[in-house]
Formats: C-alpha cells, sequence, structure tokens
C-alpha cells in the first residue's frame, strides 16, 4: 500500500515536470510564474502583464519578467508602454540583459515610428560593437528564430544593424545616407535584400543606371537570399519603377546630386568610427574594412 502511494506521488510529480516542458514554463508559485502560466497557458495577455509587474516589483526574474512583459505589450499594441516600462526597469536588469533590451527598444521605436530614437540606438549599438562591448565582450552570440538556436558574429551584427539604418534613413527620406550606409553593410556581408533597398535609393535619388546594375545582380543571383522569390520579385518590381526616359540635360548629374550631404554623412561617420576608438589598433578588422569605403566612394 505505502509502495503504491508512493509510486503515485512519483507519477504526479512526473506529471508536473511533463507539464512545464511541454508549455515551456518554469514551475512554483511565484509571481514570475503565474505571469508565465497565464501567457503561455491561460492565454489571458491583461492579466500576464499585471503579474509581470508584480514580478518586477518583487525583484523575481526581473531579466525575463522585464523581457516577457515587453513582449507581450507589443503584440497587444501597447508599444509606447513597452518603450516606458523597458526605460523605468532596465536599471533592475542585469548586464547580460541590456542587449536583448535594445534590440526590443530598436523594434519598438519602428512599430511607434519614432525613427529618429531607433537611429540614435542604432548607432549606440554601432558604438558598442566598436568598442568592442558587444555580445559582453565575446565574438560570437547564440540567437534563436522561430524556435531554432544560431550563432551570430560580431561581423554578421554590424552588418544587421548597418541595414537597419539604412532603412530607416530611408523612413525620412534620408536616401543619400541611406545610401551611404547601406554601401557599407554590403561591404561587410552583401545580402540581396540589403541590395534591393540600395536600389531603392538611387532610384529615389534619380540615378537609373546605378539602380538597374544594382537590382539586375540581385535578379542574376550575384548575392545572398537572392533565392528567395520575393527579393527577386522585389527586385523586378523596382526595376519596373525606373524610369524609361534618360535623365535630361539639364537635369543634376549623379556625381553632384546630394553631394554635400553625402558628404557631410560620410565625415560624420568617419569621424564617429574615429572616436569610437582613438587607438586604430584596438578597431575590430570588420572597421578596418569600413574606413576604406569614403576612398572608394569618392574616386
Amino acid at each position: 500500500m505505502e509502495g503504491s502511494g508512493n509510486w503515485t506521488r512519483r507519477e504526479i510529480g512526473g506529471d508536473k515536470d511533463l507539464f512545464h516542458v511541454i508549455h515551456k514554463v518554469p514551475s512554483g508559485d511565484t509571481p514570475y510564474v503565474r505571469a508565465k502560466h497565464l501567457q503561455v497557458v491561460e492565454k489571458d495577455p491583461g492579466a500576464a502583464i499585471l503579474w509581470f509587474w508584480k514580478a518586477i516589483n518583487a525583484r523575481d526574474r526581473v531579466d525575463s519578467a522585464l523581457k516577457d512583459m515587453v513582449m507581450v505589450m507589443k503584440q497587444q499594441d501597447r508599444a509606447e508602454e513597452a518603450i516606458e516600462a523597458i526605460r523605468s526597469f532596465r536599471h533592475l536588469c542585469s548586464k547580460q540583459a541590456q542587449e536583448s533590451l535594445d534590440n526590443l527598444l530598436i523594434d519598438l521605436y519602428k512599430k511607434c515610428g519614432r525613427i529618429e530614437e531607433q537611429i540614435q540606438l542604432l548607432k549606440q549599438k554601432l558604438h558598442m560593437i566598436y568598442h568592442g562591448d558587444a555580445f559582453n565582450g565575446r565574438t560570437t552570440k547564440t540567437a534563436r528564430s522561430h524556435g531554432k538556436k544560431f550563432q551570430i558574429s560580431i561581423k554578421q551584427e554590424t552588418a544587421r544593424i548597418l541595414g537597419n539604418l539604412g532603412w530607416a534613413y530611408l523612413l525620412q527620406n534620408n536616401y543619400a545616407a541611406s545610401e551611404v550606409v547601406y554601401r557599407k553593410a554590403q561591404m561587410i556581408e552583401p545580402d540581396a535584400n540589403k541590395a534591393c533597398n540600395l536600389g531603392l535609393c538611387l532610384i529615389r535619388q534619380g540615378r537609373s543606371k546605378e539602380a538597374r546594375h544594382v537590382l539586375e545582380d540581385v535578379i542574376q543571383s550575384r548575392f545572398p537570399g537572392s533565392d528567395d522569390c520575393k527579393i527577386i520579385n522585389k527586385a523586378q518590381e523596382l526595376i519596373r519603377e525606373i524610369p524609361l526616359q534618360p535623365a535630361t540635360p539639364t537635369s543634376t548629374s549623379a556625381s553632384e546630386t546630394n553631394f554635400d550631404v553625402e558628404d557631410e554623412i560620410l565625415q560624420r561617420i568617419d569621424l564617429m568610427l574615429d572616436h569610437w576608438a582613438p587607438a586604430r589598433s584596438r578597431r575590430l578588422p570588420i572597421f578596418e574594412e569600413i574606413s576604406c569605403f569614403r576612398d572608394q566612394i569618392t574616386c
């Protein structure tokens, strides 16, 4: 009889463990555990947010509680609240959590149309990479996408951030700045989607011949990612946007278009790069590659 009782308790314990594994929720009865149960099992986002607040105030798994709460808020179209939550509570989080909180903020700024703040934070992340402070001092980090883990290198992260920065400038209709940043990103890690966006920058500046050349390279699969049908369709649609008639003789030449603006942006970025690492020997190798960019553009 006693043996039967012991077996029953083991079975119950096993079922509980299996429940937490299946639903990917922690065990226990703390505010954070209750919040995760409401979020994942009961599908009650409003109540989950309330309990995530309680978890943060109780200092219960603050890193996870803040990030999870922000994600739920974003899903509930409460992005502005999510931004304020990060700003208010990130000082309670560990150093290891700060980078992922910045990534969440960038996404939230984008969702809210707060482009200037997005740009500043992207530049700050480049600043951290330049000083070797990104990835908590490591050269790679583990990321997740669609439930799968994979490794990202500093080089890939730099190209990704530059791509996001280029898109932010594009949204501001600052096509010259966007072009500069996309070209830098392409120097680091060529990518078909970024090439399409570079082509769009060139179209918006009236540089049809250059735009067509870039977009045709995408269609001819000369960039990684060119095998994606959506990217090919995007490139084809952009080519159809290119005016069929050449520019009239009285129009501004490509070399003169936005020259002062481009030159100012190049100088500003170069000065930022120099400021980020006073001793050039401290620069990460990828920034040594970027330092040649201005000479290549202006020659």
